[in-house]
């Protein structure tokens, strides 16, 4: 475990189960369909490659860069996109690809963004869920579990570009982000 954690939430191999159990439901709801999924880079870029590939549409893949939280640990509630979806969602199921849902102000946005292309639909699939902070009347479509309000890091997740590449989900100190 790294020595920034108070502990670690979700092992690896809990990450593949959940990741499984998500990809099952995309797959039973998505088979035959024209389907894009969306990656909200940076964070859940693990997730989604992993959750592309047990999911076993055939589908497209594409990238949207958006940020509300620069540097820092809180939101700051202002949505600013970075890089833009290249694909044509004209008629076609968007599936956004989120790491962790928490306040919804990044995913109210780009949801209703999505909308002014004409899609067939637009779902929200997040790996977690943390509906404490819940500042805009959002639910996700398919998530992996829901959390606490905890302060996480790891399988693509950060605090201040650090921790991605962590294995495991764990908890941050919050000796190490309490400056915010």
């Amino acid at each position: 475990m790294h020595e920034d954690l108070e502990r670690v939430l979700y092992t690896a191999q809990q990450l593949d189960q959940i990741t499984d159990q998500i990809a099952a439901a995309l797959r039973r709801d998505y088979q035959g369909k024209e389907v894009v999924f969306v990656c909200l880079l940076k964070g859940s870029f693990v997730f989604f490659a992993d959750l592309v590939r047990k999911a076993g549409l055939d589908a497209e893949v594409d990238f949207m860069a958006v940020s509300s939280y620069g540097s820092s640990s809180v939101s700051s509630g202002n949505v600013t996109v970075k890089k833009d979806v290249s694909a044509d969602i004209r008629g076609k199921h968007v599936i956004i690809v989120e790491d962790i849902l928490d306040t919804g102000n990044t995913l109210s946005y780009i949801t209703s963004y999505m909308q002014r292309f004409s899609p067939a639909s637009v779902k929200i699939c997040t790996l977690f869920d943390k509906p404490s902070r819940r500042t805009q009347p959002i639910v996700p479509d398919y998530y992996g579990t829901v959390i606490e309000d905890w302060f996480i890091v790891g399988y693509g997740l950060d605090y201040n570009e650090q921790y991605r590449t962590l294995p495991y989900v764990g908890i941050l100190k919050p000796g190490i982000y309490a400056h915010d």
